[in-house]
């Protein structure tokens, strides 16, 4: 168990308290798996979708995939216009575990990669996503994980001492990001590993 006491949890959002997967509506959009694949590594990229993430406006992301693909005009604006389908359903356990840490009155805030007007239309769809304390929106400060000075910001802005803060986050290099940071991270896997893991960090559900 960890010496020390974590006063500050943050957790990521996309994969793991909401799902999120571009396939679902895509897989009727462009029902041959092959030709699927092709198109989310050629043209609606994870590279292109982060831009939005970072703050890139959709009309000017649409454009430059249109640009560069003038056959695929339907599809690319097909990926914003779908987005609500690809994040279907949130993470039952995963939401449990925060509305609990809350409960018990633990310090829980939220740091996301995520478009600033999806993020919106995401607190509609899952009310429990104003249950913490705040959130920081890379969409809507212009950075992205897992650059250090997002992690720096989230500190600042909630007040945060980096080494009482534990970070949860699906993707490696966040959760590295956060160690950089000077914040302590685990790599969410599924609810059963994160129990685990807050209680190796003093923190028993």
């Amino acid at each position: 168990m960890s010496s020390i006491e974590i006063r500050h949890i943050v957790f990521d959002i996309g994969r793991v308290l909401i799902h999120y997967d571009p396939h679902i509506p895509f897989a009727r959009l462009i029902p041959d798996d092959a030709e699927r694949n092709w198109f989310f590594s050629n043209v609606c990229t994870h590279d292109w979708n982060l831009e939005q993430d970072r703050g890139r406006a959709w009309a000017d992301a649409e454009a430059l995939l249109i640009e560069a693909h003038p056959d695929r005009i339907e599809h690319i604006r097909a990926f914003r216009r779908h987005w609500h389908e690809m994040v279907s359903h949130a993470y039952v356990e995963s939401v449990a575990i925060m509305e609990a840490l809350i409960q018990e009155g633990r310090d829980v805030t939220m740091l996301t990669n995520f478009a600033a007007d999806t993020f919106k239309e995401a607190r509609k769809l899952f009310p429990f996503l104003d249950m913490p304390r705040g959130v920081t929106v890379s969409g809507e400060i212009g950075l992205i994980k897992p650059d250090i000075a997002i992690y720096e910001k989230h500190s600042r802005d909630f007040g945060l001492s980096p080494a009482h803060t534990l970070f949860i986050d699906d993707a490696p290099a966040n959760v590295e990001g956060a160690r950089l940071a000077g914040w302590h991270a685990v790599l969410f896997t599924d609810p059963e590993k994160l129990k685990a893991d807050l209680a190796a960090h003093g923190i028993a559900l």
